[in-house]
């Protein structure tokens, strides 16, 4: 089967500044989670607690006070998408579709989002299957995607949370180290897998179960990204799992609250 990657910009820069530029756009985000994670699960392996009793709280309250909660959350989703505007400017051509190299065009929008919801399908049950059986292998710690608070702005920051993480994570892994990755020679399933070690890696701190669930999806994404070359179906597919995930918890907690390491009522 040939599979091809989405042309790059034709003014190439060196080898040298390509790796340099690559170092600084995942030191900036993704890269720098992947430390934090895999210390994060050095850290909870050498704890006298199991892992599968602690907990990870995937979006913490951050004040007491509501307005200053409110403020620290916009502000932290506004500067974790400076590197995807990053990876916008480096990739950026002068002729339209400008971001051509990252999938983006414009073009077939109801399509793509149509092959985002399919995808939806495709992960979330099987990850959902993972993460149920992970948690009582021990493989997960307890995942709180919070805050539970009943302020009127909780769900719009989830779901532009859930909508960050699906920007941050596709606009970088999928798009912009998938044509970097091909100016240096690099082949397209050494890309691949790659990139989905490098997703896998920075969930480390859920537990193992999360690098191999999140691998499985990198590795399906990345797949399809070669077939296809168009980045709007993974983007809706990361924002609808990570929403549903986000916003129903409340509710998934209170039915299975063995799952999540809470109590029973």
């Amino acid at each position: 089967m040939r599979i091809s990657l989405p042309e790059p910009p034709p003014d190439r820069p060196s080898r040298a500044r390509i790796g340099w530029e690559i170092a600084i756009v995942l030191a900036l985000g993704l890269g720098q989670s992947a430390v934090y994670a895999i210390v994060q699960l050095i850290d909870r392996y050498s704890r006298s607690t199991p892992l599968a009793d602690q907990t990870a709280t995937l979006n913490p309250t951050l004040s007491d006070r509501q307005v200053f909660d409110f403020l620290y959350q916009m502000l932290g989703i506004a500067f974790s998408v400076v590197p995807v505007l990053l990876v916008c400017f480096l990739l950026w051509r002068r002729q339209r579709p400008h971001l051509a190299v990252l999938g983006l065009d414009g073009r077939r929008i109801g399509r793509d989002s149509g092959r985002g919801v399919v995808l939806v399908l495709a992960i979330g049950i099987p990850g959902l299957a993972l993460y149920v059986v992970g948690r009582l292998l021990g493989w997960f710690v307890a995942v709180d995607p919070g805050p539970q608070s009943g302020y009127w702005w909780t769900v719009p920051v989830l779901l532009l949370s859930a909508a960050r993480a699906a920007v941050q994570e596709e606009f970088v892994v999928l798009g912009y180290l998938f044509a970097r990755l091909r100016q240096l020679g690099w082949g397209p399933w050494t890309i691949l897998v790659t990139t989905s070690v490098l997703r896998a890696s920075y969930h480390l701190y859920q537990g193992p179960g999360a690098f191999v669930g999140n691998l499985g999806m990198g590795l399906l994404f990345g797949f399809l990204f070669l077939r296809t070359g168009r980045l709007l179906p993974f983007l809706v597919a990361h924002f609808l799992i990570d929403a549903a995930v986000f916003v129903g918890y409340p509710w998934v907690a209170s039915l299975w609250p063995a799952l999540f390491g809470l109590p029973a009522h």
